[in-house]
């Protein structure tokens, strides 16, 4: 079996999972039905998922997405293994958290993923470091808001037009793989573009459509979410961390960091030890 799941905490109506999957292109699609709501947050490697509402190619930052009763298919044509942190939920219990969040129209999802995005990162970097950590008692309360995070910003996804060709996914899995591998170091686009034997604007379109997102917006992403993983796990001077994941100006990393996780490095490392819950806000743009 290419698939392992663990159980890392639950309570009525939900469980949460870490899910290994160690698949390569060599073997077939994975073919399962969701037994219960799911949003899975996608924390290294990449693969495609179908389902009903579409198809995509999910890399780390991005959130699958799957209705109760819904087949869908993984593969990992375009590279080797995934890991998701995967939270489940009975419907009635969903209904209960939309009820709550604004601008919640409707429990089915109409997209089969989120891509990364600011307004999901601060959330998926805690609960990276809550399964790190083995803070079991703190995934009810991750739980709860990631399912609000992404009802509400599901709610306004709509599905891409035009699906990208297989071709175009194995580019950006490709792509994904060596900012992921070179994300401490400055990864040009014309280099991504070179490794996939296409011009830089052609790959920057492409990136785009796959991944949701540019080259440098997920450079930039991976970048912040490891730094906010190991402030949560760590004691390490700030100024450290910044360096080593990829930033050559600490002022920068302070900016960037506040920009996208919504608070600064020093108050989302002393909030790991309390139970406040972040005020809500807005996506915003690198």
């Amino acid at each position: 079996m290419a698939t392992s799941e663990q159980k890392l905490a639950s309570g009525p109506d939900w469980y949460v999972s870490d899910v290994l999957c160690t698949a390569g292109a060599g073997d077939r699609p994975f073919e399962e039905e969701h037994r219960s709501v799911c949003i899975a947050a996608v924390t290294s490697g990449s693969f495609r998922y179908r389902t009903s509402q579409g198809a995509a190619m999910l890399a780390p930052g991005a959130v699958l997405l799957g209705n109760v009763g819904a087949c869908y298919e993984c593969g990992h044509e375009h590279g080797a293994g995934d890991r998701c942190l995967s939270f489940h939920f009975a419907p009635a219990h969903l209904d209960r958290i939309a009820s709550d969040v604004l601008g919640a129209k409707k429990l089915t999802f109409g997209v089969p993923h989120l891509p990364p995005m600011p307004a999901l990162a601060s959330l998926l970097a805690e609960a990276e470091a809550a399964r790190e950590m083995t803070d079991i008692d703190a995934f009810e309360e991750l739980g709860l808001r990631i399912a609000g995070a992404a009802l509400a910003v599901a709610s306004e996804a709509t599905p891409a037009a035009r699906p990208p060709s297989r071709r175009d996914q194995k580019r950006v899995a490709e792509a994904v793989r060596q900012i992921e591998l070179n994300a401490d170091r400055p990864v040009s686009l014309a280099e991504l573009a070179g490794s996939t034997a296409t011009s830089p604007y052609h790959f920057l379109r492409t990136f785009r459509q796959v991944a949701g997102t540019t080259p440098y917006q997920f450079l930039l992403r991976t970048r912040l979410h490891r730094a906010a993983v190991r402030l949560r796990m760590s004691d390490e001077p700030i100024s450290a961390i910044a360096f080593e994941a990829g930033f050559n100006d600490l002022s920068t990393f302070n900016r960037r960091f506040r920009r996208v996780m919504g608070e600064t490095p020093g108050d989302y490392r002393a909030r790991r030890s309390g139970s406040a819950l972040p005020s809500p806000s807005a996506i915003v743009a690198f």
